[in-house]
């Protein structure tokens, strides 16, 4: 992979195209700690230098694996670490949330399991609609002065809140410098406000799910054969037998043409589509194993023209994304009728 590092928003921090995505370690995605740890060297030795966690992938484990790793490779200050809060993680209504009290239980545990005594970039998964934002931001100012973060930043905030973030870290000196969306080729949404708004404030903006939960992997026909090969997975984003699905179905095929007219596997469309967007810092990919994370090294170096993403947009438009199961979370403001309906009443 290239050594052509990008800037990290406005932090002067350079970090890789590619970030090493941890979600699958553990028990939730079936990676062992001996292939987790094998992943990150291997993922280091090529040049990827930023690896993205959180305490609730597989409920810690994904961290203890990332944290035993980094202290046997000695080569945890080489690497920009990033983990987050917010996700419940046992039955306590206090382990959860963006709340000042679950921060500060919370960054003491990534630490301890990471074993390292900074963090990076701490993210708020996702907003918290019981949580004051003001609050949230006192938190981690807090911990970048205390030394226990470098940087905060949110991950899958509605634009108008990474605004009021903004305006909030500024008046106590220490603004978020990150934002974690979901893009793709097949999730185009954050076209509209979240990559424009990431610009306007020079956030460093690190993309989940380039490949769509594997859709654009190039091994959609599997899906096709096999409705139970991602059992485990969302069954909105991933179930065959949805409509919805066989629509994405069927655009996945379309896209296949035009990475084979351009020369390239579907899979080296699909990254080569993020990392071309300007607002976009690195994108966050999740392979398994050795062997899927190879195919993912030369990405960065494709440069796709503009008759390939002119086709691209005439199969999937700007700024639309053609499923909801794959935006993250539905927002508060749509998904719970008692927002947008005056005369509510339960029942």
């Amino acid at each position: 992979m290239s050594s052509n590092y990008r800037v990290l928003g406005r932090t002067g921090v350079r970090v890789s195209p590619l970030t090493l995505g941890t979600m699958n370690f553990g028990s939730y995605g079936r990676v062992s700690a001996a292939d987790g740890a094998e992943l990150i060297y291997r993922a280091v030795d090529a040049g990827i230098n930023m690896i993205d966690t959180a305490d609730v992938y597989s409920y810690t484990e994904a961290e203890e694996i990332v944290g035993n790793a980094l202290a046997n490779s000695g080569k945890r200050d080489d690497i920009v670490l990033a983990t987050k809060f917010n996700r419940a993680l046992d039955k306590d209504p206090n382990h959860r949330g963006n709340s000042r009290r679950w921060i500060k239980l919370a960054v003491e545990a990534s630490l301890r399991r990471l074993k390292t005594d900074y963090i990076d970039i701490y993210y708020a998964h996702r907003p918290d609609e019981d949580t004051e934002l003001e609050e949230t931001i006192d938190a981690l100012v807090d911990l970048v002065r205390e030394g226990k973060i470098r940087y905060y930043g949110t991950s899958t905030f509605p634009s108008g809140q990474i605004v009021e973030a903004q305006w909030l870290g500024r008046s106590r000196g220490v603004r978020p410098t990150v934002e974690q969306p979901p893009y793709s080729i097949l999730v185009r949404h954050s076209e509209r406000d979240t990559l424009p708004t990431a610009m306007q404030y020079k956030l460093g903006t690190l993309v989940w799910s380039p490949l769509a939960g594997g859709w654009l992997s190039g091994h959609y026909r599997q899906a096709e054969k096999d409705p139970g090969w991602q059992r485990w997975k969302n069954p909105l984003r991933h179930d065959p037998e949805l409509e919805v699905n066989k629509t994405k179905a069927d655009v996945v095929r379309q896209l296949q043409a035009v990475a084979d007219d351009a020369g390239l596997t579907l899979l080296q469309l699909a990254i080569g589509f993020v990392l071309e967007h300007p607002g976009v810092t690195s994108a966050i990919i999740g392979p398994r194993t050795v062997e899927q994370l190879l195919p993912y090294l030369d990405t960065p170096e494709i440069v796709l023209d503009n008759d390939t993403l002119d086709a691209i947009d005439e199969i999937v438009p700007p700024g639309v994304t053609l499923s909801p199961g794959d935006v993250g979370d539905i927002p508060p403001a749509i998904a719970q009728r008692k927002l947008r309906r005056r005369h509510y009443r339960k029942g």
